[in-house]
């Protein structure tokens, strides 16, 4: 059997975040393969894996923070708002300042709505907006709250009638950074999109982590699920009677960490369970131990 833990991609372009998975499946010699935080086949970058009892921390790693590296045109907009889409209209750019591309910059940045973009994975009514949207149909897509934590323009370059923007964005799980693109060429009355993405960090797992494709298939690094999750969440070392009762799935009681998840790890530094506290108690949510 494989070993449990998590494999950090650096995916390629026109790669479907479901490409890698089976592709990671054909490597790591297993079915039970998952990823967390879908990549747009058009986007690069840090696609978290999970093998074995690893894929059971995805659902817990979607939630965390993560940054991209961005570059959004101005002056053309799409129907998905990505270079991926069908032109839906343009207008001159060239007359758009960098004070007001910063001074937009600055209204997307912090706890904002935000309106999903009409091609993306939520559902409507038990179907997904993607599916819709190419069929023809027009989605009402409702606002959500997301949180952009920095929005750092790097470089603005004016090309013809468009001007690009290269931009570094850190932002809470559920953030779209083509409707960013979209959202920003709006506020400017040119219209944006985004033509390129590259996702540098999930959680604390970076760049620095990520192996190619081809790289994992000549050797397939696994990062051991005990340190995966040391490096994700806090981590509570317990007796081996507290071992024992998480390990069947019992409750411990809170040890103050907030609310979690928490990391609880056995006197032999394996890794049990994860926990989230709950007034004063600790409350299994993924047990590991057996």
């Amino acid at each position: 059997m494989a070993e449990s833990g998590l494999i950090i991609v650096d995916k390629p372009g026109e790669w479907t975040s479901h490409d890698v998975v089976a592709k990671m499946r054909r490597i790591a010699g297993t079915r039970r393969v998952g990823h967390a935080g879908t990549l747009d086949p058009m986007a690069t970058g840090v696609l978290v894996v999970g093998v074995e009892k690893a894929t059971r921390l995805l659902g817990h790693l979607m939630l965390t923070e993560k940054v991209y590296e961005a570059t959004i045109r101005l002056g053309v907009s799409t129907n998905t708002d990505d270079a991926e889409g069908e032109v839906t209209a343009s207008a001159p750019a060239t007359g758009v300042t960098a004070a007001e591309i910063h001074k937009g910059v600055v209204a997307l940045s912090g706890e904002i709505m935000q309106v999903p973009p009409q091609v993306s994975a939520i559902k409507v009514n038990g179907e997904r907006a993607y599916k819709k949207a190419r069929a023809g149909e027009e989605v009402e897509l409702a606002a959500r709250p997301v949180t952009v934590h920095a929005f750092d323009v790097l470089d603005i370059r004016v090309s013809g009638d468009v001007v690009d923007v290269d931009a570094v964005v850190t932002c809470s799980s559920g953030t779209y950074i083509r409707a960013l693109a979209r959202d920003l060429g709006g506020a400017l009355g040119v219209g944006g999109h985004l033509t390129r993405l590259r996702r540098t960090r999930v959680g604390p797992y970076d760049l620095s982590l990520a192996r190619t494709i081809e790289g994992l298939a000549e050797e397939c690094v696994i990062l051991p699920i005990g340190e995966a999750v040391a490096a994700a969440f806090p981590r509570r070392d317990v007796t081996a009677e507290e071992a024992r009762v998480i390990g069947h799935g019992g409750r411990l009681p809170a040890a103050g960490l907030g609310k979690g998840p928490i990391g609880v790890f056995g006197p032999d530094g394996a890794l049990l369970a994860l926990v989230e506290e709950q007034g004063k108690v600790a409350k299994p949510l993924a047990v590991f131990a057996g």
